[in-house]
């Protein structure tokens, strides 16, 4: 009877040893692969950031605003601003902005020219069905000039969204009374993307266009409050802008 509650103790401790040797070596390779991996994702949004802004000579990343919710103690990063400027005049803004679609969290890069007007998207992630809801990231208009691709604006396709200012009209799908064509047995998908995109247009405007419009934030965390009882605040991202 010893002998075995001896061997059920050596098993333990060999098991014991065999776990805090692999949390070791994985918070190793965590610490190797952190830096790598910011960097990429770092390299990612910059090339985002071309593909859906005028042309600009500032880094955006640098200059990045962060609208965040807090409730209950806790902070949510809500929408994050990108301004666009050649030279001193702010020619455009994206805004990074999320909604639940059919399979999970949806996020998307929206960019507005100076008007308020959409300049083009990046689906930056998501879980919807391949084939069907993935056809997002191309089906509202979304095109990459460094592939020598050309925009096709709502007016061409009602598809697109391209050129459309979701102040002057949110973005609904047709089935809803909308103006905008969803994606073929994807509705749900293309309800979570046009809310994204709806909601980057609030952040926007709430940012008055331009990066020190904490004013502006300030009026939309009114809103907010009496929603949600949340409360939205905006503060200077320290962001790493990949070379």
């Amino acid at each position: 009877m010893k002998k075995l509650e001896s061997s059920l103790k050596n098993m333990l401790l060999v098991l014991t040893g065999v776990t805090a040797v692999s949390v070791a070596l994985l918070a190793y390779v965590n610490e190797l692969t952190k830096g790598p991996i910011a960097e990429a994702n770092a390299k990612t949004l910059n090339e985002a950031l071309k593909k859906v802004l005028p042309e600009f000579t500032n880094n955006p990343v640098a200059e990045s605003d962060t609208i965040f919710s807090e409730k209950d103690g806790k902070k949510n990063v809500d929408f994050i601003v990108y301004p666009a400027k050649n030279g001193e005049e702010l020619v455009g803004t994206a805004v990074e902005a999320k909604s639940m679609g059919f399979g999970g969290e949806l996020k998307v890069l929206v960019g507005f020219n100076a008007e308020g007007k959409i300049y083009n998207y990046s689906l930056l992630a998501h879980a919807e069905t391949p084939g069907l809801g993935s056809k997002a990231d191309k089906w509202f208009g979304a095109y990459d000039p460094a592939k020598g691709e050309q925009a096709v604006s709502h007016e061409e396709s009602k598809k697109s969204i391209l050129g459309m200012n979701p102040g002057e009209t949110p973005l609904t799908v047709s089935k809803d009374g909308g103006a905008v064509d969803a994606i073929t047995a994807s509705t749900i998908t293309s309800r979570a993307f046009l809310n994204a995109v709806n909601a980057a247009y609030q952040a926007y405007k709430a940012e008055g266009g331009e990066v020190n419009g904490v004013s502006g934030a300030s009026q939309k965390a009114t809103g907010a409050d009496a929603a949600t009882g949340a409360t939205i605040k905006v503060e200077l991202t320290d962001s790493v802008s990949a070379k």
